[in-house]
Order: C-alpha cells, then sequence, then structure tokens
C-alpha cells in the first residue's frame, strides 16, 4: 500500500479562505512547467479541513487554450504512471480526427527510472491542450503541449500551503504568492496548519503547533 499523507489545517483568520496545497516545479526537467492549484478547500472562520494523498503519479491532459496564470485545467484523461517503472513511465499524446488523448507508446530515445515521460507527436496542434503530470488523480504541474516536444518530468515533491481565492487546478502565478509555507514531511507523514488572524501561518507534526 502506498503511504498515505495528511494534512489538517485550520482557519483561525477572521475571513472566509479557499485553502490551496500546491507544488513547485524545483528541478522538474520541464522549461515552463506551471503549478497547479492541487488540492483546495474552502473553509469558513474556526473551520478545519484535512487532505490527504499518497505518491500515486499519473499522466494528464485539458484542453486549456492558452496555459497562463489564473486558466483552469481541467483533466480530461488521467493515465496511471510509475516513475519507478518502464513499462508505465512513457507515454504517447496523441490528434487524432480532431481529438487529443494518450495512447501507449515508447518516449525518444532511452528512457530511465526516476522520470516520467510524454512524447508528443507531430499531429498535435500548437496552443490548444495542455499536458502534465498528477498525483493522486489530480493534476500537480502543467505545460502547453506543442508538435514533436519530449517531455521529461523528474518529480521531487514539495509540498506548499497557502490560502486565499483559489479554484482547483487553477494554474498559479507561484512569485505572486504571499502568504505560502512549506510543509517538510521529513519527520512523519501528519501535518497540521493554522491559519492566524494576521494570516500567517503555525506547522506542527503533532499537536502543539510552531512558528512556521
Amino acid at each position: 500500500m502506498p503511504t498515505q499523507y495528511s494534512l489538517t489545517v485550520r482557519n483561525e483568520s477572521t475571513q472566509f479562505q479557499d485553502l490551496c496545497v500546491y507544488q513547485q516545479p524545483v528541478d522538474l526537467g520541464v522549461r515552463n512547467a506551471m503549478s497547479l492549484a492541487w488540492l483546495t478547500a474552502p473553509a469558513w472562520p474556526g473551520t478545519t479541513v484535512t487532505f490527504e494523498w499518497t505518491l500515486d503519479y499519473s499522466f494528464v491532459w485539458s484542453y486549456t487554450g492558452s496555459l497562463k496564470p489564473g486558466t483552469r485545467f481541467r483533466a480530461q484523461e488521467v493515465r496511471r504512471a510509475n516513475p519507478q517503472d518502464l513499462t508505465t513511465n512513457q507515454i504517447l499524446f496523441d490528434y487524432t480526427d480532431g481529438a487529443h488523448r494518450f495512447v501507449p507508446g515508447k518516449a525518444f530515445g532511452v528512457a530511465e527510472l526516476g522520470s516520467l515521460y510524454i512524447r508528443e507527436l507531430p499531429t498535435v496542434p500548437a496552443d490548444g491542450a495542455s499536458v502534465g503530470i498528477g498525483m493522486s488523480n489530480s493534476g500537480v504541474f502543467a505545460v502547453q503541449a506543442q508538435p514533436n516536444e519530449n517531455l521529461v518530468f523528474t518529480p521531487h515533491p514539495s509540498y506548499w500551503l497557502t490560502a486565499g481565492t483559489y479554484v482547483h487546478g487553477e494554474v498559479l502565478d507561484i512569485e505572486q504568492i504571499s502568504n505560502t509555507v512549506e510543509l517538510d514531511y521529513n519527520a512523519g507523514f501528519e501535518m497540521t496548519a493554522v491559519l492566524h488572524p494576521d494570516n500567517t501561518w503555525s506547522i506542527s507534526t503533532g499537536t502543539q503547533p510552531i512558528a512556521a
């Protein structure tokens, strides 16, 4: 069974907030890959939300048009992927009879364990769709689909939490997010976060939060 991660978030601010967990594309290996609002939930003051996930990867794509902050990525197809399995860490992205789809196939060149490969075929139109990878059945990163591209995603999960106005799957401009905090799971698989009235965070791996 995959390890399950858990994050409990309590909204102690003075206003309604959309809580959002996302990842950053550090050393991802794909130029121009954008972070998505991966896990989201609304929360009124004084309420608690729990997010749970596992390290189950997937290939995802969506009809987004031009991919930019504020665009919503709604996955039209989700295919299971495993960076540690050379039979499921590679896929082809095709466009046939007016529609996109994933089809089984090998990456261009030699695939290696630890990465996820999407080979975009020559038939794929530019700027109509976006492709990427997901985790726990939800998109994490996306990039504009282009013909004849070979994308190599090398994921290094790092989790970040913010609050504000967010929609699940929204393309984020992470440089513009101010009240964010990193979630370090090195000490375990369960964490607690508290959003205070001044919009600062406290994070803990137990019942006693510490300053973030």
